[in-house]
């Protein structure tokens, strides 16, 4: 390392006498003969007005500046890896959509110019990303469109908390099409995209049972907060989304190597071919939701608003088995607005603000039966104090082959198990099956059966052959109504009698089957 320094010293020196001899060095410089290692060289001497070589090599400031600040914040540059082929495999070809000609284009991106603090400014490679959406993904968009009816209204809530353009909830799209447990190849997770230890510096918990990165709110906080933090150091909006993908460090080598322009578009091409796709495909799908109505996109309607559902602060671990027993409301409905549980399990923890999401109308019915619910809850967990379902007697264990239609909570239902069970009892990570497949279910000892037989019936119920007639009360709700008659759910109630909401009206009469 030592002779390696020592010529490089050796090759500056000779270029630089070489240049003195055409051109004298402005300042009072000579050279003399001197030893380093037994080896002569020409060492450079100068008087206190000359430069040293370090101070000749001059780094850009504004990018130098930037390099700074980064190091403050104790970054690493691969705080995302958010590599998808439609972003990175972008041709730019001309293409071929007769439905939006150049002209008026340019006029719309003129109009959303004006109105965003991005440079949505005409270019071709612009324009072929925007027809190859257009052309080749409107039923993707449209599904898009539906999700966004529930994601965007949070989105803009904690953008306008820390000053961030409106717009960028349209970058949750390039990131995770808008899927709060989607993760990359590396393990950046969530509908931004977070790693493990990134996640931990901005606050996000994650845990056994927690993943805050899939947490919309929590991570739509934490985004806010890192995006912020980059235009403060960039100034500029459009180099924020670069850095946001590749990290600030790739897009200041890009600024050096384009010799110092600040322009994304100016230094896209010294990019990574992700990046350097990653703002065009952001502002492509800014144009088309803007202007989805001219296109005559059909958007699919939400699952939920976001402004119909409302959050509860969890008193004690429960479930989401549980409370879609309780309020009725189906278990997919519960694990999309719940997606931060990895488990379906909703821990309680001292000084941690754990929030179960629910639809507003079954808010209601949590809240006015709290007590009862938790007291459900510890009684369900009570009765998994046994031996692990592999130590129970073999003959209740059972193979079942998925049928064409099954779905795990049919499945669950007729067994009279839960659906976070069968996905332990198989190392499943989803509620994704298909036919054919062999699920092992532990069905419940004959004992236990037969001791819930012994059990009063409910005095407002009457019997008739295999049924049970029970009159609905004021107060009333399926849960509670299924809480009476031993080993019923509420989407037993809700199937037997072709109830498709939670609403219930005193004197409807229910069927409940002794089956």
């Amino acid at each position: 390392m030592r002779n390696q320094l020592i010529a490089l010293i050796t090759l500056v020196l000779f270029v630089s006498a070489s240049y003195g001899q055409d051109n004298p060095p402005k300042t009072n410089t000579v050279f003399k003969d001197s030893v380093i290692d037994g080896k002569a060289v020409y060492v450079k001497e100068s008087n206190e007005d000359s430069l040293s070589i370090k101070d000749q090599l001059k780094d850009d400031e504004f990018v130098a500046g930037i390099d700074e600040k980064w190091l403050e914040e104790l970054y690493s540059n691969s705080l995302f890896d958010t590599i998808y082929a439609s972003v990175s495999g972008l041709d730019y070809k001309e293409v071929d959509y007769p439905e939006l000609n150049t002209d008026t284009l340019k006029v719309r991106l003129q109009k959303l110019n004006a109105k965003t603090p991005f440079n949505v400014e005409y270019n071709p490679a612009l324009e072929s990303v925007i027809k190859t959406f257009l052309k080749n993904r409107r039923q993707t968009l449209e599904r898009l469109m539906g999700l966004s009816h529930f994601y965007f209204p949070m989105f803009e809530h904690e953008f306008d908390k820390y000053n961030i353009p409106l717009e960028i909830k349209y970058l949750a799209i390039v990131e995770s099409a808008l899927k709060p447990r989607a993760k990359s190849r590396v393990g950046a997770t969530g509908l931004w995209q977070f790693m493990f230890t990134t996640g931990k510096m901005y606050g996000l918990d994650v845990s056994s049972y927690v993943d805050e990165r899939s947490d919309p709110v929590k991570s739509t906080e934490a985004a806010a907060q890192y995006l912020s933090k980059l235009y403060e150091i960039f100034g500029d909006w459009d180099l924020a989304l670069a850095a946001y993908n590749s990290g600030p460090g790739n897009v200041t080598k890009a600024i050096r190597r384009s010799g110092g322009y600040e322009n994304y578009w100016n230094i896209r091409n010294y990019l990574p071919r992700e990046t350097a796709g990653y703002v065009p495909a952001f502002l492509a799908t800014m144009y088309i939701f803007e202007y989805a109505d001219e296109h005559g996109f059909n958007k699919q309607k939400p699952l939920f608003n976001y402004v119909e559902t409302d959050t509860i602060r969890v008193k004690q671990m429960i479930t989401l088995d549980q409370v879609s027993e309780v309020t009725g409301v189906d278990i997919d409905a519960l694990q999309f607005l719940n997606p931060s549980y990895k488990l379906d399990i909703i821990p309680y923890i001292k000084d941690e603000n754990y929030i179960l999401r629910l639809p507003r109308e079954a808010v209601g019915i949590f809240v006015a039966n709290e007590e009862a619910i938790y007291a459900y809850a510890q009684s369900e967990f009570d009765k998994r104090e046994k031996p692990l379902p592999q130590f129970f007697e073999e003959d209740t264990k059972l193979t079942y082959r998925v049928r064409s239609g099954d779905y795990l909570g049919k499945i669950a239902r007729k067994y009279g198990v839960r659906v976070s069970d069968i996905k332990r009892w198989n190392g499943l990570r989803s509620n994704d099956i298909h036919i054919g497949q062999r699920l092992t279910i532990y069905r419940r000892s004959v004992g236990a059966t037969a001791s819930t037989s012994t059990k009063s019936k409910p005095t407002t119920s009457s019997s008739s052959g295999e049924n049970t007639v029970y009159t609905v009360r004021s107060g009333d709700s399926l849960w509670s109504i299924a809480q009476k008659f031993p080993g019923v759910s509420v989407q037993n109630i809700k199937d037997w009698n072709g109830i498709s909401g939670n609403k219930l009206k005193p004197g409807m009469k229910l069927k409940i089957s002794k089956g």
